[in-house]
């Protein structure tokens, strides 16, 4: 029997139909009744977008379905984790049909077991996902996989899941020793296609896909196809012994490090995890977190891009998904608004940036979240630059300074920019572009972060 797309009886199938015996239509309907009965059952553990977290899942206070589910102490944080910045162009049609997508993701701390979280936000039909797995990947840069901590994901118990359009889901916990800085490799295969893939373009590192079903393969050797983007995968959370909560970080293509160089996890993001795991081992008196990235290149305070759902949504509009809804998030880093002045066709108004980034902060104040907040870098020489857009940059960078915007301030235009010219970036900071940094300059992101800035907690009051 052939089917259509949508899961539908194709023209071929239902020619044979017309002209099978009744008996062959009883068997049918039969066959018909088991499916639609067992999608229902997959359905269950799906949670929307924004919103609670799918049923079954470890952590939250319910017992876990999974009977590899961990068994040892520890706190749920996010070891990883990435935003959903739009359908991938050129899988509208056929998705990732028959597909196994390899994505690989580096650790901020590590555990002793692991969930997964995987998103539809952007199919326009239900994404069938009939097998999973996690593993130690072998080495950098490469698909395959330490043999012995490969692990099968399941879903409310069972290895197979459908996530409707616009939801997400998260897997059962599993038990593997996850260690922190390490590459993790997160299997799916989708036998069809479920419209445009959810994928977070520019992920700085490479991924793979396979023809078939090769969740369980160790070796890497089907994996032929390579991706610079994450595809259907947005968190790894982890049971760890070594962290007490997650520091997420909301921005955009500063925190993305869309310039920095891919597979060497030199966002400044990623430096800072370093940066704390580093001085905690050696006995500085600092909160024990993850530190996880939510940035999206050319994201905005508070314009979305095309379509709907908005391909790369405004901070305000994301915050409560991507900032929120993370595990176990004790304090939000923000670095937002320079696209907000760059890529407004009209000079942009400060006060309204400002009121944008008073309102996250007042969502994670009501979530008892303590707010650091980052100056906007300067950018001389980039084709955007004007005088006037100069000036909003440094109205916005005077609210922040003087504490009326934040609970504490990362200074990064101060860290970053040329003592001879502060409306630019000092030149061995600078990428090329005049507007990102080189990997000097992310390392001088991170290294001006002041870690004493992640203790406590949000203030009774701004």
């Amino acid at each position: 029997m052939t089917r259509g797309r949508d899961g539908g009886v194709g023209p071929a199938a239902q020619q044979q139909e017309s002209t099978a015996p009744l008996r062959h239509r009883a068997l049918l309907a039969v066959a018909v009744a088991a499916i639609v009965a067992l999608s229902t059952v997959l359905y269950i553990g799906v949670a929307p977008e924004h919103g609670v977290r799918a049923r079954g899942t470890a952590g939250d206070g319910r017992a876990p379905h999974n009977p590899a589910a961990p068994a040892s102490t520890g706190t749920w944080v996010g070891t990883w984790s990435t935003s959903p910045s739009g359908g991938e162009p050129g899988t509208e049609t056929t998705g990732m049909a028959d597909r196994s997508v390899r994505n690989v993701v580096h650790t901020s701390v590590g555990g002793t077991s692991a969930r997964v979280t995987l998103s539809n936000l952007y199919g326009r039909s239900p994404l069938s996902i009939t097998g999973a797995s996690i593993a130690v990947a072998a080495g950098g840069g490469t698909p395959a996989a330490v043999p012995d901590t490969l692990r099968q994901l399941t879903f409310n118990g069972g290895p197979a899941v459908v996530i409707p359009p616009g939801r997400q889901v998260m897997s059962d916990a599993v038990r593997i020793a996850v260690p922190h800085d390490a590459d993790v490799l997160i299997t799916t295969y989708t036998p069809a296609g479920s419209g445009a893939v959810t994928y977070h373009r520019h992920a700085r590192q490479t991924s793979y896909a396979a023809q078939g079903d090769h969740t369980r393969d160790t070796t890497g050797a089907p994996y032929t196809e390579r991706s610079g983007a994450w595809r259907y995968l947005t968190a790894l959370d982890v049971l760890s012994n070594e962290s007490e909560g997650t520091v997420v970080v909301l921005g955009d293509s500063l925190t993305d490090g869309i310039t920095s160089t891919s597979g060497a996890n030199a966002r400044w993001t990623d430096v800072l995890s370093a940066r704390l795991r580093s001085e905690i081992a050696a006995g500085r008196d600092l909160p024990r977190y993850s530190v996880v990235n939510q940035g999206i290149s050319g994201n905005q305070v508070l314009a979305d891009g095309l379509g709907r759902p908005a391909d790369n949504p405004s901070g305000l509009n994301r915050f409560g998904r991507d900032v929120l809804e993370r595990t176990n998030v004790k304090v939000v880093v923000i670095d937002l608004g320079v696209n907000d002045i760059l890529r407004n066709p009209r000079l942009a108004d400060p006060q309204a940036i400002l009121t944008g980034l008073r309102t996250m902060v007042g969502q994670a104040h009501a979530r008892g979240l303590k707010v650091v907040g980052a100056t906007l870098m300067p950018f001389h020489g980039h084709r955007g630059y004007t005088d006037a857009r100069e000036s909003v940059r440094q109205t916005i960078n005077a609210e922040i300074r003087a504490g009326r915007v934040f609970d504490a301030v990362a200074d990064f235009d101060r860290a970053l920019r040329d003592p001879y010219d502060p409306r630019r970036l000092r030149p061995d900071y600078d990428s090329g572009d005049h507007l990102h940094p080189s990997d000097k300059g992310y390392a001088r992101m991170a290294e001006s972060f002041d870690l004493e800035t992640l203790k406590g907690s949000a203030p009774a009051k701004l």
